[in-house]
């Protein structure tokens, strides 16, 4: 199911499916296009969630403003709960969705009931600040091509690479000047972020999951979550990309194991 919600002048878009009592909210990573244009690979990957969860699929506000961190998009994301009836609800946060999960628990920890934070860091490095900045550059300046290549060069696996590449390099075919301008507003969003200093206040139980050699965050953004909650911390092996999420058969066993311990 899709929705638009309207609150305070946004609009932000998501889609749900499962029938379960809990609820399982997922907060995707930076991306070019709309989470809408994902669904159906989402909600397949995620389909043995559905006996025991709903879940929730959040895109970020469409009229983003110039303007625009990641405590913004934390906090746009609380409110579409809130205008749902959402709490008490597992949160998986990948990449940037796990810097916003971040902020939501540590801003509105009535919400959340457990976290899984995947492939994302608590604050921002020299790593993933050049690659950010170099993101957002390529977008301004309309340079797919670059974009693309920069994408496939950091976000996924040689394997990945070699049985999908001709697929991803599409990824980006036809964007518009305004799919630009939002990924470029928040991929510079990236570049100030820094929830480090106020981990301490996240009290529910969280999982960290993260890749040796990550070209974005990198691992020891994960060790450094992990490190100063004392939490749960597991590492894929260096051949997995930054998108594990996607690549790793076992990704979502890890995340429902984690969930049904609590």
């Amino acid at each position: 199911m899709e929705e638009l919600i309207r609150f305070d002048g946004a609009e932000l878009e998501y889609f749900s499916f499962g029938s379960g009592k809990r609820t399982f909210v997922i907060l995707p990573g930076l991306a070019t296009r709309s989470i809408l244009f994902s669904r159906m690979m989402i909600s397949a990957a995620y389909k043995r969630f559905c006996g025991d969860f709903t879940v929730y699929v959040f895109d970020r506000r469409k009229n983003i403003p110039p303007q625009y961190s990641v405590r913004d998009m934390a906090r746009d994301a609380a409110d579409a709960m809130r205008c749902l009836g959402l709490k008490n609800a597992d949160i998986f946060g990948a990449s940037l969705g796990g810097m916003t999960a971040q902020y939501i628990a540590i801003d509105s920890p009535e919400l959340v009931r457990s976290l899984v934070l995947g492939s994302t860091a608590a604050r921002v490095n020299p790593r993933l600040l050049e690659v950010s900045e170099k993101w957002a550059s390529a977008a301004d300046s309309g340079n797919l091509d670059a974009l693309t290549d920069s994408f496939l060069g950091l976000l996924y696996s040689d394997a990945t690479i070699e049985k999908y590449g001709d697929l991803l390099a599409r990824m980006n075919d036809g964007l518009t000047a305004e799919e630009l301008r939002r990924f470029s507003v928040q991929a510079r969003a990236i570049t100030d972020f820094d929830a480090y200093s106020e981990l301490d206040k996240i009290q529910c139980p969280t999982l960290v999951l993260g890749v040796e050699g990550d070209k974005v965050v990198t691992a020891e953004a994960s060790r450094e979550i992990a490190g100063k909650l004392g939490c749960e911390l597991y590492l894929y092996p260096s051949d997995y990309g930054h998108c594990v999420f996607d690549e790793a058969h076992d990704y979502k066993d890890r995340i429902l194991n984690f969930l049904y311990k609590h």
